[in-house]
């Protein structure tokens, strides 16, 4: 659990400051589930520079509670939490300083949004809050005010957090949180897994990760892991200790964060070299009379491929379908071994390839429409779908035909610029995983749309 929050001071001399104005979003990795903002009279003077800055006057805090009016409720927002602020020495100071004032000892873990942009998103221009939400495409309204200050970072943490692949993030925060390492039964970890489409985390005592895995259900699956009686399964049952989750708002998004997590993390109980998903991939060839054949094949990744199947009963289906909905021939596609005429061209659904009736140019242009449509061989485009909220879309990259990554924005802040695009991208490998689990779904499933993308341009 996290308490994110801003706070606004009088400014002055360092440890003489006081709070105007505080906001604290009690976070649970996911959504917030608890908030409090408030003006708070400092009882001293407000530096200039500082009204003109938050337009936080005298005159508003007239009225306005002193602090050890909500100091209960602080401490009860942010108990059992680790603190999060951007630039979170100075909030932290800040806070202990007040709480010093009254004779009460105020100690936390805290997380610095600052540090972890650094870290997770390099080079870019600033990391003032301000220009660095704007960069990533982060809507921020009320800048210098705690509220909107905070809810901003809420929306960077949470970006942060999809892009910490290496999960440092969560573990540590598991690690020094011993209400999780206290859980007595599997029932309570059952309890508290969520209904969403997502990557879960098995820890154990120390924040280690010991499994990753995903699921259209999280809680389903883990009632699953927790209910088997397999060898594997009972070792899961007597090692864990907490379950973390991320909400990927979408099945494609979280077998692609499923297959390059489990490479990066090396969890225990994940097989190190998970099985290849693939063993066929769909190919092109052309013959000697200048038809494009479409070729089902052992995958062998010195060729080229334009889809790729997990077992050659899949391919062969597929390829049927295909061979129906752009009225190829069943010959150049491998699936009829007869002599004379294939079997389409008997019910007039070929068009006479296989008999050389149809010139190769035409036959050519249908197998070249279903290429265009289903491969992304060298395209740029963005492949958009549902996102963790109602609000937000997720968005996918692929440059050159190579995928770069994912990423999530905001309905109400539309992106408008390349370099916005790929700042908010969480950066992923483009490997043959990843190709199979892209195709294998976009051949099995709608999106919500697929948009080119033009040089130096983007949705």
């Amino acid at each position: 659990m996290y308490a994110i929050l801003d706070i606004e001071t009088t400014g002055g001399k360092y440890n003489e400051e006081g709070i105007t104005e505080i906001a604290i979003y009690r976070f649970d990795g996911h959504s917030i589930v608890d908030q409090f903002s408030s003006l708070v009279n400092p009882e001293r003077e407000i530096q200039p520079f500082v009204v003109n800055l938050t337009g936080i006057n005298k005159e508003m805090l007239r009225n306005a509670p002193k602090f050890y009016e909500v100091a209960k409720r602080i401490i009860e927002i942010t108990d059992g939490c680790v603190l999060v602020a951007h630039n979170a020495q100075f909030d932290n100071r800040i806070l202990t300083t007040e709480f010093e004032r009254l004779g009460y000892e105020y100690d936390t873990e805290t997380l610095c949004t600052v540090e972890l942009a650094q870290k997770l998103i390099p080079d870019l221009p600033s990391y003032s809050l301000g220009k660095l939400v704007r960069s990533l495409g982060i809507p921020i309204s009320d800048r210098h005010r705690a509220q909107g200050d905070a809810k901003a970072t809420v929306e960077l943490f949470k970006m942060l957090l999809a892009k910490d692949l290496n999960k440092e993030i969560i573990s540590k925060h598991v690690k020094k949180d011993p209400k999780k390492q206290l859980l007595p039964k599997l029932n309570d970890l059952i309890k508290s897994a969520p209904t969403f489409t997502g990557v879960y985390y098995m820890h154990r005592e120390d924040g280690t990760i010991i499994y990753i895995g995903k699921s259209k259900n999280i809680k389903k699956r883990i009632t699953q892991h927790f209910t088997n009686d397999n060898r594997k399964s009972k070792r899961i049952q007597t090692e864990v200790t907490a379950i973390t989750f991320e909400s990927t708002g979408n099945d494609l998004i979280a077998q692609l964060k499923e297959s390059e997590e489990i490479k990066s993390n090396k969890p225990k109980y994940n097989r190190a070299l998970r099985k290849t998903r693939f063993d066929y991939q769909l190919t092109t060839l052309r013959d000697e009379d200048g038809y494009l054949n479409l070729k089902i094949e052992k995958a062998d990744a010195r060729k080229k491929a334009i889809t790729t199947f997990t077992n050659y009963q899949q391919a062969k289906s597929a390829l049927f379908k295909i061979t129906s909905s752009y009225e190829l021939c069943q010959k150049l596609t491998g699936l009829d071994q007869s002599e004379g005429g294939c079997f389409l061209h008997e019910i007039k659904e070929c068009r006479g390839a296989c008999l050389k009736k149809e010139e190769p140019q035409e036959y050519n242009k249908r197998v070249e429409e279903y290429l265009a449509k289903n491969s992304y061989d060298q395209q740029n485009m963005l492949i958009i779908d549902r996102g963790r909220e109602v609000n937000e879309r997720s968005v996918i990259l692929i440059e050159n035909g190579q995928y770069k990554g994912y990423g999530y924005y905001n309905l109400n802040h539309q992106i408008n610029n390349i370099s916005v695009l790929r700042s908010i991208i969480s950066p992923m490998k483009n490997n043959r995983d990843s190709q199979h689990i892209i195709h294998s779904y976009m051949r099995r499933h709608k999106v919500l749309k697929i948009l080119p993308l033009p040089q130096e341009k983007a949705i």
